[in-house]
């Protein structure tokens, strides 16, 4: 189970890796006004993302059960940060709906990431999540 865990994990990061190159693509960074997924926030998702990444292989490694419970909690963190830009994003499109689909100066970066990336990047998330807490709690265990 955990490695099963690792291997959604990695695929989970290689969506958000997608979804960030499109929006500092799409100027993301220098965004500022409006209701709009600001940079500390995109960042420090990919920040604890990772760290909490790092920590589940040095636990692969290791076998401690700390670890894996480091890594679960910072996961927890990643969820919430995650639900939260969700939250913005959906709020957005609601707001277009019904508008003429055009590319405009003021439209928030993450108005261009593909539903089935976000989709994908979600579901894949949400099930490392379970994936690392069951195997915190030992369920599969070595």
């Amino acid at each position: 189970m955990k490695w099963a865990a690792l291997i959604a994990w990695v695929i989970t990061a290689g969506g958000g890796f997608v979804l960030l190159s499109i929006w500092l693509a799409r100027g993301g960074m220098r965004q500022s006004e409006g209701k709009r997924i600001r940079p500390p926030l995109i960042l420090t998702h990919l920040l604890l993302a990772a760290t909490g990444l790092v920590l589940w292989i040095i636990y692969l490694a290791s076998d401690s059960d700390t670890l894996a419970w480091i890594a679960f909690v910072l996961l927890l963190v990643v969820a919430l940060l995650g639900f939260t830009m969700l939250a913005i994003w959906l709020q957005q499109r609601q707001g277009r709906a019904g508008a003429v689909e055009t590319a405009t100066a003021d439209q928030p970066a993450e108005q261009n990431f593909p539903v089935p990336v976000v989709a994908l990047h979600g579901l894949l998330a949400a099930t490392t999540l379970v994936l690392v807490f069951l195997t915190a709690v030992g369920v599969g265990g070595s």
